[in-house]
């Protein structure tokens, strides 16, 4: 369940920096952040889907 906190995490560090190219006009960081939001962003979503969210012990 590591994995969905780890893959959130990167998703949520991708949208920062998406958001910080954008307002710099930084096109090759609009590029490669959009490209990580986008491959992490969807494993996020399939994996939350299918393994579902991590759980407390």
């Amino acid at each position: 369940m590591g994995l969905v906190i780890i893959f959130s995490l990167v998703t949520l560090l991708s949208v920062w920096g998406f958001y910080r190219s954008l307002m710099d006009k930084n096109l090759l960081g609009i590029v490669f952040a959009g490209g990580t939001l986008a491959v992490f962003g969807f494993f996020t979503i399939m994996t939350i889907i299918y393994h579902g969210f991590p759980t407390a012990h």
